[in-house]
């Protein structure tokens, strides 16, 4: 041997443990549902962002619009969407303040803050917000 190694396979290579998974395996245990459903409702928080950005834009081209829209949110159809994008968005929130305790990390005096009461001031400030919110459309 002269010092050169020849690298070629030869036609063997090396083979790969891939274990087979069926696309339902998100099925098999509550909290791989949970997670699958979390991440999906994602697609209803898009929702409620648009439909609230439609109903700006039609409030910005004048009453005309503006009733459209009203027709259009009338809809049972439309009606049936967005009781079932509340109930998700709600979920979705409700999980997300579960985790966040886990995702972040806040200090006091040196002291890290117990995770019991980062999850009281999510929930609180959803309540001031939401009284907030109910307080300028319901007055």
């Amino acid at each position: 041997m002269n010092g050169d190694a020849d690298l070629s396979y030869g036609g063997f290579y090396a083979r790969w443990y891939k274990p087979r998974l069926s696309r339902l395996w998100w099925l098999r245990r509550p909290s791989y549902l949970l997670f699958v459903i979390r991440e999906l409702t994602s697609v209803f928080v898009a929702w409620s962002i648009i439909f609230v950005l439609l109903m700006v834009w039609a409030v910005s081209q004048g009453d005309g619009e503006y009733q459209q829209f009203l027709e259009l949110s009338r809809n049972p159809w439309m009606l049936a969407l967005n009781v079932v994008t509340l109930i998700l968005v709600v979920f979705h929130t409700i999980t997300w303040f579960t985790v966040a305790p886990q995702a972040m990390v806040v200090r006091l005096r040196g002291r890290r803050v117990p995770g019991r009461l980062i999850l009281l001031a999510h929930y609180a400030a959803w309540v001031v917000l939401t009284a907030l919110v109910a307080l300028v459309f319901l007055v």
